[in-house]
């Protein structure tokens, strides 16, 4: 049997953008990226010592046909939703909502030393888009670490080895934080047909043999393994694999659906009030 080694297929390089009530952060992917990072639809990193540049956070505001799956590595966040649920995380943890049919919630974030993680966007399918919003926090306890030669990786979702993190309920998704220390170097096994995307949240990596600046996200092309390493520096790589949808896309600021007409009436239920239609479920993972 022949083994497809995994190369870079495309490079995304962040750029500053302001969102929220005035958040800066690095904005990697969004809509210019959609077909070709399905079923990733937006990554964004945030990078900073100035808690200026972040404690504003972002009000109350409304998701619908996606998840949302913030990991911070440092500093905290805070989610707060319209069915009146609260919960924080902090270093090293994971927030995850499923939107699904409805949801409003604002995510604050408090003055650190550093704050240094992601937020991405995951598409939900056409046939899970009005699912039950749901949310869980995965706290650090939740989260296998695993060591090798040269570092260690971090299973915030799904399965690497015999390691198991949170399981999507949804699309199928592999998410690990790799650490890896100058020189080092990690094969990692994917499934062929899947979305395989990395990003390089600190310090440059080599994927596939090439090198990838910082704060960039690479789309490698199908295969069976990707290969991993670091420079003459450490890194740390988010590797993130999911199930292509191949669905059309129609995106209206924090809004995803399938059709105009489906995010047309998203928005007419916002306006007059009917936008919240199901009970949403929250737990916690530790």
């Amino acid at each position: 049997m022949c083994i497809l080694d995994r190369k870079v297929l495309k490079k995304v390089q962040g750029m500053p953008a302001v969102d929220g009530a005035g958040v800066k952060l690095i904005r990697v992917l969004g809509k210019n990226t959609v077909k070709d990072f399905d079923p990733f639809l937006m990554l964004d990193s945030f990078d900073s010592v100035n808690p200026d540049d972040y404690i504003a956070g972002f009000p109350m505001h409304p998701h619908r046909g996606i998840e949302t799956i913030s990991y911070i590595y440092k500093g905290g966040m805070v989610h707060r939703d319209s069915l009146g649920h609260e919960d924080a995380i902090s270093d090293g943890e994971v927030q995850w909502m499923t939107a699904g049919s409805g949801i409003l919630h604002e995510e604050t974030l408090p003055a650190v030393e550093r704050m240094l993680g992601v937020q991405l966007w995951l598409n939900l399918a056409a046939d899970d888009k009005m699912v039950a919003p749901a949310y869980i926090s995965v706290k650090r306890e939740a989260i296998p670490e695993v060591s090798f030669p040269g570092g260690h990786l971090r299973v915030l979702a799904g399965r690497y080895d015999d390691a198991e993190g949170h399981q999507a309920q949804y699309l199928p998704l592999d998410y690990y934080d790799l650490h890896l220390d100058a020189g080092a170097s990690l094969v990692l096994n994917t499934e062929a047909n899947h979305t395989v995307v990395l990003f390089t949240i600190e310090g440059d990596a080599m994927v596939g043999g090439e090198r990838v600046a910082a704060k960039t996200a690479v789309l490698s092309s199908k295969g069976d393994r990707i290969t991993i390493g670091a420079t003459e520096e450490p890194a740390q790589v988010l590797f993130m694999s999911s199930q292509p949808l191949d669905e059309p896309v129609v995106w209206g600021g924090p809004i995803v659906m399938n059709t105009k007409e489906e995010l047309q009436q998203a928005f007419d239920e916002l306006n007059n009030g009917t936008f919240l239609r199901d009970k949403m479920t929250y737990s916690e993972e530790s």
